[in-house]
This record gives structure tokens, C-alpha cells and sequence, in this order.
């Protein structure tokens, strides 16, 4: 445990990078929709295929990587999965057709997710479990850059020197996260080499973690909630610029400005952990997620929606997302010891999966409504705070019983 080592902030910064590479992949190329459809000879709906691969590609490759995790230690996976990142950086900046893009982005989805099942693990690995979701709020000061920088950056790259160079500089940032977890990042997991790879094996080890009811909820939870948030993402190039004639520039600006919110609930989150648990703070934060996206949704059924109101219910709904994430994510993990890779993999999985799926549905709205985001979050966030509510009732049962 690293907890009172005074190179544990160091670390921590890495991890965050490791876990921000599949965001930065994400919002980078946001800005660009228009031009590489023009490039490509598509359509913008086209070429949101490529974001919905990658959602796919991190879904799938995360139930990849969690046995490797288990069996080869955190740190060769890892190296294999940038490697594969960088091979996929490649692919998308030589791609001449939208079906070549969008394998290639799949290809990138599958290596980058090794770096954040790697991240949660690590965490999982190196501290304490009083300790941990501090560590994740701050990772997620890490993360939450990336939507602060990612559109603003791409939007500027490919203004000046094309679409293409977005890949240059995500393969670049792959390789200094690769150099930085090579020298920073201490392997302290003791591998288990007879951990089968085997299907049967691997699919008992998944079923092992679905029978914790712990981990069950909470990972359910940060699912659902997540959910919301990749609707946003998939539907605000959309929205901002063409419902609400925002330029690609300033769309970045709105997109870094809304992550104000996120990184500062999330960095709260570690302060108020010294008075009240994660449970706590999951409850008040569900609350105003549900609150929040209930308003925006009546708002967008009245036809009373703006610019300004529509920001202002996504800065609460992230605020409430801020809390919950390192939560949600510290709690889901905690029962866990030997098989932490297995779950922290089937946890993203299933937020990735949630997500992809969601935000598959929201496009299938007709272009340009705004509907499909306040809704989902609205669905989303009820689910949630239903799920909790269910955890509270069978807690109780359970006390009475003993």
C-alpha cells in the first residue's frame, strides 16, 4: 500500500492519465464531425458510427483484460494494450473510407480500455480502503481534463492542420503514458499463474463477482447515471451547433466550461469524505440527478428550453455525477482482493455496454431534437435511485432476519 508514500500523488497522477486516455479519444475529435464527413465523403450520422465502435470496442475489450489482469500482474496487459493503441492511432490517421475509420476505432477502443481496467485495479492495489475514493476523486480531477481540454485542443488541430492530427497527439500522449507507468508505476500485484484462461474458468470468475450484492448495486448504479453522461456526449455536437448555432470553437468552450462542474464535485467529494460515507453522499448526489433531469425533461416538453436553461441542468446533473462516480466505483470494488482486475473490467464493461446502448437509442430520435437527453437522464437517474432504495429495503430485511 502506498498510502504514506510521498510519491503516491505522482502516482495517482498517472493513474489518471491511464484512466483519461479512452475520454481524450473520445472528446478530441468531437469538434471535427463536420469535416471529416466533408473529408470522407459521408454523413455526420456516419461518422458518429466511429463513436459508437469505440463505446463498443471499450465494452468489449474491458471483460478482455480483466482475467489477463488476474493472471499476468497489471503491467503487461497495460503494455500491450497501448501498443495496440498506438498501432490503432496509426490506422485512424491513414484511414481514406468511414468504414476503415470506424474499425480502427474499434481497434483503439479495445487498447485504450487496458489502460483504464489497469487504472481502477491499480488503485484497488496500491491503497487503502479508507483511502480509495479520495484516490478516485482524484483521478478523476485527471479525467476530468479531458473534456476541459480534449474539444478545445482538437477543435484548434484541426482547424490548422487537419482531423488527422488529432491521432499524432493521442498517440503521443499514448506514449508518455506508457514511458510514465514503465518508471512510476510500482507493480505490487502478485500475479496468478494458475489462473486459467480458459472460458469456463474466466466466465466463473465473472459470475463470482456478480453474486456480491455489493457490487452489484453500486456498479449498476455508476452505470446507469454514466449512461446519461454519454448521451450528452453523443448528442451535444448535435445539439449545441446545429439546435443552437454554437460554433465548433465555442462548442469546445461549453464543452470545457460544463467540466467545471464535474471536477469540482468530484474534488469536494474527497473534502466532505472526512464527515460523511460514500453511501451518504451517493443518496443527497442521487437526488439531485434525479431532480435536475426531471426538470430538464419537463422543460424540453414544454418547448421551454434555451442555451442557458440547458446548461444549467447539465452542470447539475455532472455535479451529481461528480459525488457519485468515485463513490460508486470505491464501493463496487471494495469487496474484492485476488479477482479486483475481474471486477473492475465487468464494471466498466457494464458502463461502457449501458452507455453505447443508450446513446444508440437517443440517435435514433429525429436530428436535431433535444428530447432524447433529458429523457435518457431522467430514465437513467430514477433507475438508479430505484436500485439504491432496493440495496436500503434488503439491508433491512437482512438485519431483521439476524
Amino acid at each position: 500500500m502506498l498510502t504514506k508514500n510521498k510519491n503516491s500523488k505522482y502516482i495517482i497522477y498517472v493513474l489518471g492519465l491511464l484512466a483519461a486516455l479512452g475520454p481524450f479519444s473520445i472528446d478530441m475529435y468531437l469538434p471535427g464531425f463536420k469535416v471529416i464527413a466533408a473529408d470522407l465523403k459521408t454523413s455526420a450520422s456516419a461518422v458518429s458510427l466511429t463513436l459508437s465502435s469505440y463505446f463498443i470496442g471499450i465494452s468489449a475489450g474491458q471483460l478482455l483484460y480483466g482475467p489477463l489482469l488476474d493472471k499476468y500482474g497489471r503491467k503487461k496487459p497495460l503494455y500491450f494494450g497501448v501498443l495496440l493503441y498506438l498501432a490503432a492511432c496509426a490506422g485512424c490517421y491513414l484511414s481514406a473510407d468511414i468504414n476503415h475509420l470506424i474499425a480502427f476505432r474499434f481497434l483503439q477502443a479495445v487498447g485504450s480500455c487496458a489502460a483504464a481496467v489497469a487504472s481502477v485495479a491499480l488503485v484497488r492495489d496500491l491503497f487503502e480502503p479508507n483511502k480509495r475514493a479520495k484516490a478516485f476523486a482524484s483521478i478523476m480531477l485527471v479525467i476530468a481534463l479531458s473534456p476541459m481540454l480534449a474539444p478545445t485542443i482538437g477543435g484548434y488541430l484541426i482547424a490548422v492542420a487537419g482531423w488527422q492530427t488529432v491521432f499524432i497527439f493521442l498517440a503521443i500522449m499514448a506514449l508518455c503514458i506508457l514511458l510514465l507507468s514503465y518508471f512510476l508505476i510500482p507493480e505490487v500485484f502478485v500475479p496468478e499463474p494458475g489462473y486459467s484462461l480458459k472460458p469456463a474458468p474466466i466466465l466463473k470468475g465473472y459470475l463470482a463477482v456478480i453474486r456480491e450484492p455489493q457490487f452489484v448495486t453500486y456498479a449498476l448504479v455508476s452505470a446507469l447515471i454514466f449512461s446519461g453522461l454519454f448521451v450528452y456526449v453523443a448528442s451535444s455536437p448535435i445539439i449545441f451547433m446545429e439546435l443552437y448555432g454554437v460554433s465548433e470553437t465555442g462548442y469546445g468552450w461549453i464543452f470545457a466550461g460544463l467540466s467545471v462542474a464535474f471536477i469540482g464535485s468530484s474534488q469536494v467529494n474527497s473534502y466532505i469524505l472526512r464527515w460523511y460515507s460514500s453511501y451518504k453522499i451517493i443518496n443527497y448526489a442521487m437526488l439531485l440527478c434525479m431532480f435536475s433531469s426531471i426538470a430538464f425533461l419537463i422543460f424540453a416538453l414544454l418547448g421551454m428550453l434555451n442555451l442557458i436553461n440547458t446548461l444549467i441542468f447539465l452542470a447539475l446533473f455532472l455535479i451529481g455525477l461528480g459525488f457519485i462516480n468515485p463513490n460508486a466505483s470505491a464501493l463496487s470494488l471494495e469487496p474484492f482482493s485476488k479477482n479486483a482486475g475481474s471486477a473492475s473490467a465487468l464494471m466498466g464493461a457494464v458502463q461502457m455496454g449501458l452507455g453505447a446502448l443508450v446513446s444508440g437509442v437517443a440517435s435514433s430520435f429525429p436530428a436535431g431534437s433535444v428530447l432524447p437527453m433529458p429523457l435518457s437522464m431522467t430514465v437513467a437517474s430514477v433507475l438508479a435511485a430505484i436500485v439504491i432504495i432496493v440495496k436500503g429495503k434488503n439491508k433491512e430485511q437482512i438485519t431483521t432476519v439476524r
